[in-house]
């Protein structure tokens, strides 16, 4: 990871529905909506995930290996207008994330493991995509799919999300295919907190935090939806 990338924390919380209402009215009144939100302050997120044929990145997670990557392209309201390819990195307590933006043609062309032309480019994640596909046979595995909602203060960089409706798509790798079926891995209602920011977080926002009841938790929408996967095949 190159040195220059920022660390930040990064803390989750499975929260119910209620407590989601009580926070939800309170953020927004003290913070800022996020500007891509719609009416209703939410936008649709949708990830197809890479891993290695061993399934590197789901056991690192599930064994709590300190410093460890997953890569992802994302896509928003199931549109290709706006694609990102990612690497979330974890570093003990702190995250980073190095994004690029690409092209519904390079898009597919990293679905379908092709890493012809990557090293070509002047874009060090595409380069790091290169040595993924190619080293480790990195492969998509995964599309995990919800609603988020998000809230903003410039101090710290402060953005508190809520996210909702989580779904996978059973073994298919149809990122951009509005009509692919999906399914709830959660049993129940369970909504994911997560509370990101540079340093330290401003009280005012740590004040409100105090009251949730749900434990913090190491969470993660990626290994939820690959554990559900293995499960029910």
């Amino acid at each position: 990871m190159p040195p220059t990338l920022p660390l930040r924390h990064e803390l989750k919380f499975q929260i119910n529905t209620g407590e989601y209402l009580v926070l939800s009215r309170l953020l927004d009144t003290l913070l800022r909506r996020d500007p891509h939100g719609d009416a209703f302050n939410e936008y649709r997120i949708r990830s197809l995930y890479f891993d290695t044929p061993f399934d590197d990145a789901l056991y690192e997670k599930l064994e709590g290996v300190p410093d460890r990557a997953k890569y992802r392209i994302r896509i928003y309201n199931n549109s290709d207008a706006f694609i990102r390819l990612e690497c979330k990195r974890k570093i003990y307590d702190l995250i980073n994330k190095e994004a690029l933006t690409i092209s519904r043609e390079l898009a597919e062309q990293l679905i379908a493991r092709d890493a012809g032309g990557l090293l070509r480019t002047g874009e060090p994640l595409l380069h790091q995509m290169f040595a993924q596909l190619t080293a480790s046979q990195l492969r998509p595995v995964v599309i995990v799919d919800y609603v988020r909602e998000a809230y903003l203060h410039p101090a710290e960089e402060v953005r508190v999300t809520f996210d909702k409706q989580l779904r996978t798509a059973l073994g298919s790798i149809a990122l951009f295919d509005p009509f692919v079926p999906l399914i709830d891995p959660f049993p129940d209602t369970t909504i994911i907190l997560e509370v990101k920011f540079n340093r330290v977080l401003p009280g005012f926002i740590a004040g409100v935090l105090n009251g949730i009841r749900g434990v913090r938790q190491a969470i993660s929408k990626y290994t939820i939806c690959r554990s559900f996967e293995n499960y029910t095949t």
